[in-house]
């Protein structure tokens, strides 16, 4: 995983700058913000099935030989977090639990 807030932000947008780009901003950033991108962060699978969600829903084109490349930017860029500590403990083990 490539931790975006590392890489160079396109001024525009804010997306991570890598080749696929302009791809990504002819066919997102044409009806909406990239800011829906940046609030987010899904699986390659959960970035299909949003963009098939606007294609039922919003009225999207059929990204065509597009999609892979779209699909490919968004889950290494913008993929599930994997965070080393999120703040919680981890469950105790070998816990019995009993009633009281």
């Amino acid at each position: 995983m490539i931790l975006a807030d590392s890489l160079t932000k396109d001024p525009d947008t804010g997306l991570v700058v890598a080749e696929q780009l302009n791809v990504v901003k002819a066919h997102c950033t044409s009806c909406h913000s990239s800011k829906l991108i940046l609030q987010n962060r899904f699986t390659r699978d959960g970035w299909k099935e949003k963009i098939r969600w606007m294609q039922r829903t919003q009225n999207l084109w059929d990204l065509r030989d597009s999609e892979p490349v779209v699909l490919d930017y968004l889950a290494k860029y913008y993929g599930p977090e994997q965070k080393a500590f999120d703040g919680r403990r981890k469950p105790l083990p070998g816990v019995q639990w009993y009633k009281l």
